[in-house]
């Protein structure tokens, strides 16, 4: 009877020694996959960032060379004039890492951030195809450059906020409407 009895007493203490264990365990577990989800996310968004900027790279350097063929035909252009053999083969050497560096945005970019990718590349494009097409470039060319720097913004935005880059707006086209509500506010 005492040995039950002095077993009967000892059981609480075995009780909280195996709920401690099991609590213990758990919130090592608990805290382990915290860690290893923020290690997981830091390294993609890492990653998601090397992309994004790899891509607007190459983008911004297809629209350099393309502006640089036709600023002959843009009424005070700021880009040197790029000679159309040498432009073409620029062009080409460009749109291979343009192409390469798009199938990373498509791998690690969100919904949002490919879109927006999507839209200044089809606009950066046909920047490109109005150089290619010399000596007669559209009519329409200060509109296309303007589609292309409207289209940069919409990704920048979008990277930006895929990446969690907090700071208002940066964009770099600016609208005339927007250019007096900021002077009238100086």
């Amino acid at each position: 009877m005492r040995l039950l009895e002095t077993m009967m007493t000892q059981v609480p203490a075995l009780i909280g020694v195996v709920v401690g264990t099991v609590g213990t365990i758990v919130a090592t577990t608990v805290a382990e996959r915290a860690r290893w989800r923020r290690s997981q996310m830091v390294r993609w968004d890492e990653r998601r960032l090397d992309a994004y900027a790899d891509f607007t790279r190459a983008v911004k350097e297809v629209h350099l060379l393309a502006l640089g063929m036709l600023s002959a035909h843009r009424p005070g252009a700021r880009t040197p004039a790029l000679d159309g053999e040498e432009g073409l083969a620029r062009l080409a050497e460009a749109d291979v890492r343009h192409t390469l560096t798009w199938e990373s945005v498509l791998l690690l970019g969100d919904e949002l951030t490919v879109g927006a990718a999507s839209a200044w590349r089809h606009a950066v494009r046909a920047l490109e195809q109005a150089a290619r097409s010399l000596p007669e470039p559209p009519g329409d060319l200060t509109e296309l450059v303007r589609r292309a720097d409207e289209t940069r913004d919409g990704f920048y935005r979008a990277a930006r906020g895929s990446l969690g880059v907090r700071g208002g707006i940066v964009d770099q086209v600016r609208r005339p409407a927007d250019i007096r509500a900021t002077a009238t506010r100086l």
